[in-house]
């Protein structure tokens, strides 16, 4: 889902991620301990939990960690030593403990709060299918120049997204990995620009390739199948059409099988993995679970927080634009506190007040992600979207069927896109709206493709419509303000620097 400009920074290189994830709020330290001497003896059917060990980028030290990981009762699933992760499981309820304390580990914990043999993507509410009579009549609204459902797509017309795509529908040589649930590509309208290549399943923290792979379990894991129709769905003559429907898109597969969550070491395989396969860009809709906001003073938070951000950083440096969803909480990022009443989400949910300054949403607060909120048919914030000025950098179509209702064939103010096995239904969520921003910074590439990652997000930003903050946000007409938008006309917290607009970045 979802920063103060401080923590906004871009690193260049990975030995630059220390002072990078001191602007988080941290500083590793090395521990100075010795390893364990004597292994950890488990009883047979204790609980085991994953972990992440992050330590330096030196093989000796890797090796010696490692070993310590043994030491402890753990085994070594996988290790990133291009940015000094390791992946562990283990029985051992001290295990994160005791790797703290072994000399070079900078950080170690829990990356869930349930076994391993025991859904937090950013859409809101309920798939709505298309039916019959919708698909009939939007089919009847379709134009030479339009595809049979985009009448009912009042998401593309609000970008330029449709007159943008006659100029120039994107490069076939800009990727976009939808890093999520999986992608259907055998869905006529995806099959065109997919990327096997390029594409992959990262649940639990090692990248399989194999034919397939990267596709959802079942037809109700469909959110990463209309996430990448909004992207680069074909203009084909069938259904629907993305923003930028000639660039390429790939799907990584994070979703936990057993519960549909997004536990870090799989988000961590799916940056490294799409920074090593030449991906430009990635989007994330979801936020990293268990835990809705990572605290810095926890420290399996911490190091949840430490591996992904070492993840997303080795990728940017290696020319990768992330875009995240800001949340669908309608939550402040930029109070000072904020209540979380949904973590862990993987057991049994604990209330508690947190700082958004210290506690984290990952990956859209960490350094260089582009934060998106979500807007209606109106260029209004959705009700749900979270904000916060200094924390969302740019708005999207992510829809709002509540208040802001479209003049279309279906009358809905959700988001049509794609869903596995051919289908099409409407959606809404902060999901929808940073697919449409990576469509944007997709054709932004398209154009500029020397462009890093930094300068990308620059010119995302200058090519956006900022509408200001509105007078009144009383949604409900209870007399109430639903949310206050802080900032003037440049840059505020229902918007950042704006609306992307698909027109003028192909302009």
């Amino acid at each position: 889902m979802a920063h103060l400009p401080s923590r906004r920074r871009l690193a260049l290189a990975v030995p630059v991620v220390l002072s990078l994830t001191a602007s988080l709020g941290f500083l590793p330290t090395a521990a100075t301990a010795t390893p364990l001497a004597e292994p950890v003896a488990q009883s047979a059917d204790a609980p085991k939990l994953a972990y992440v060990v992050n330590t330096t980028t030196d093989r000796r030290t890797i090796e010696s960690v490692e070993k310590a990981v043994v030491t402890a009762g753990g085994t070594v699933v996988t290790t990133y030593e291009k940015i000094g992760v390791i992946v562990a499981h283990s029985a051992n309820p001290d295990f994160g403990k005791q790797m703290r304390q072994v000399r070079g580990v900078q950080s170690a914990g829990a990356t869930r709060t349930a076994p391993l043999t025991a859904a937090g993507t950013t859409d809101q509410g309920a798939a709505q299918f298309l039916t019959d009579d919708q698909a009939a009549k939007a089919a009847s609204a379709a134009t030479p120049d339009s595809e049979p459902l985009e009448a009912d797509q009042w998401d593309l017309r609000a970008i330029g997204a449709d007159q943008a795509a006659k100029i120039n529908p994107g490069s076939s040589k800009v990727t976009v990995a939808v890093i999520d649930t999986g992608v259907d590509d055998t869905h006529p309208d995806l099959a065109p620009n997919f990327s096997k290549s390029q594409s992959a399943n990262c649940v639990g923290g090692v990248a399989d390739t194999s034919e397939g792979a990267w596709r959802p379990y079942t037809a109700d894991d469909y959110h990463g199948t209309h996430v990448a129709g909004e992207i680069a769905a074909a203009r084909n003559g069938i259904g629907v059409a993305g923003v930028a429907p000639g660039v390429k898109v790939s799907g990584i597969k994070v979703s936990d099988p057993n519960n549909g969550l997004f536990y870090p070491e799989s988000v961590v395989c799916a940056f490294v993995f799409a920074a090593d396969h030449g991906v430009e860009i990635t989007n994330n809709s979801y936020y990293v679970d268990p835990w809705l906001y990572n605290c810095m003073d926890d420290p399996d938070q911490r190091a949840i927080v430490d591996a992904v951000n070492r993840a997303q950083l080795y990728a940017q440096k290696k020319g990768t634009l992330h875009l995240a969803s800001a949340g669908n909480s309608n939550h402040d990022l930029d109070s000072d506190a904020i209540v979380d009443a949904t973590s862990p989400d993987d057991a049994t949910p604990v209330e508690r007040t947190i700082d958004p300054h210290e506690c984290f949403d990952v990956p859209t607060q960490l350094p260089g992600i582009v934060t998106v909120s979500a807007t209606g048919v109106q260029n209004l914030k959705s009700y749900y979207s979270s904000y916060g000025k200094g924390v969302v950098d740019v708005a999207a179509p992510g829809g709002d069927r509540l208040y802001q209702i479209p003049d279309t064939p279906s009358k809905n103010g959700r988001i049509l896109s794609t869903m596995p096995n051919g289908a099409y239904a409407f959606l809404q969520g902060t999901s929808m709206a940073s697919p449409h921003a990576a469509g944007v910074a997709a054709l932004l590439k398209s154009k500029h493709p020397w462009a890093s990652p930094a300068t990308l997000q620059v010119l995302l930003k200058a090519q956006a419509d900022n509408p200001g903050c509105p007078e009144s946000y009383d949604q409900n007409g209870d007399g109430t303000q639903d949310a206050v938008c802080e900032g003037g006309t440049r840059v505020n917290g229902f918007y950042g620097f704006g609306i992307v607009n698909a027109l003028r970045a192909v302009k």
